[in-house]
């Protein structure tokens, strides 16, 4: 920071110059490519209306090196290509910039994505008109101020980058080795039993999201377990009154709470394990399971292949997705001793832990960025 000080004091010291984006880029919709054209895999990414390529294209229209900007779709995003890509009629790009650099113009953008989305037309497909974008103000310091605050802002990303493929390679591990661990080796004995067998599942009902209270008993809804909660938890985050929760099924310490509806095969069953001391309540579209085993072994379970294939054998509908509990007790679980089960936890806490202590360093790194970020293109 405080070289970028001494920079504006020796290049700029009366301030820094603003003007509207439209006067220093030409602002250029792209050119519409015919979906049969594309491949799965090509040599240049096309993109339309999301940051992810839509296909890949044969020939380019913009250079490396180029900020763009969705106008339909997920209007208002902001991205930049290091790499030679085709730019279709819903993406703007940015040619031909006067005083200013390319990637120093991506950052100003994306510190002014709250603006950007507030000037979406909502329609069914969201727009962002291209007038509007063109009347955005923007700094223009000298280049080498702009060209140290890139740098910065680069080594943030950098390090974003470097954790987000860290996360990635150990969920791979922890993956492969919960499968590993999950699975009796020869000579191992193991029982074979159905969920039925070891426990029982209780069907939630009631409960809307309208009957939060700000405090009282503790309570998990259904969609909070994809949105909020991880594996395990000890606090929730809703309560409700005593006297609905009366009304409601209870969950005491140890049990697994599982979602039983979802807009998805993949997300159906999905689980938190209630850790917390208190008695707490469920709504409908969830489910309980009390048993008497490890219950971090049992959600390890819950997210394995095995589990998965059983899943999707019973899971039923189409545009939303449920399992019965019937069905549930009729899922096979290959189960150690409770001695093994805890051994078999503690290896995989490990890798748990891991991935949220990343995940956390991720996040802090997010924030930092956005607020240095944001710091360093006030001027």
């Amino acid at each position: 920071m405080s070289k970028i000080d001494d920079l504006i004091k020796e290049l700029c010291p009366n301030g820094v110059e603003w003007k509207k984006l439209g006067e220093v880029c030409t602002i250029q919709r792209g050119v519409r490519v015919v979906k049969s054209q594309l491949k799965t895999n090509g040599k240049y990414p096309v993109f339309q209306n999301s940051l992810a390529p839509m296909g890949y294209f044969d020939d380019y229209n913009r250079s490396a090196c180029t900020t763009y900007l969705i106008s339909a779709g997920t209007a208002g995003e902001v991205g930049f290509c290091d790499t030679n890509y085709w730019s279709a009629d819903d993406c703007l790009c940015f040619l031909d910039c006067c005083g200013v650099k390319d990637k120093f113009l991506y950052y100003i953008l994306k510190s002014k994505q709250t603006i950007l989305y507030s000037n979406v037309r909502k329609a069914s497909i969201p727009r962002l008109s291209k007038d509007i974008v063109a009347k955005i103000i923007i700094p223009l310091p000298p280049l080498p101020i702009q060209e140290e605050i890139v740098r910065i802002l680069d080594k943030f990303v950098e390090q974003q980058e470097q954790l987000e493929q860290l996360i990635e390679l150990r969920k791979k591990q922890y993956e492969y080795y919960r499968e590993e661990l999950l699975t009796p080796k020869e000579g191992e004995e193991w029982e074979t039993k159905t969920l039925g067998e070891i426990g029982t599942f209780v069907r939630g009902n009631g409960l809307q999201k309208t009957d939060f209270t700000e405090e009282g008993i503790g309570c998990i809804h259904y969609g909070q377990i994809y949105t909020h909660y991880g594996m395990f938890t000890d606090k929730t985050k809703s309560f409700v009154s005593e006297e609905l929760a009366k009304k409601l099924k209870k969950v005491d310490t140890s049990d697994i709470v599982l979602a039983c509806t979802s807009e998805n095969i993949e997300d159906v069953c999905k689980c938190v394990v209630w850790e917390g001391s208190d008695t707490i309540v469920i709504g409908g579209h969830s489910s309980i399971y009390k048993h008497n085993e490890n219950p971090r072994f049992i959600a390890y379970f819950l997210k394995s292949k095995a589990f998965e294939v059983q899943k999707i054998k019973y899971a039923y509908g189409a545009k939303v997705i449920d399992i019965k509990n019937d069905d549930l007790e009729k899922v096979i679980i290959k189960l150690p001793s409770l001695d093994k089960q805890n051994k078999i936890v503690e290896s995989l806490n490990n890798f748990e832990s891991s991935i949220t202590d990343l995940t956390s360093a991720l996040e802090a790194s997010k924030a930092r960025y956005a607020h240095y970020r944001d710091q360093l293109l006030k001027f």
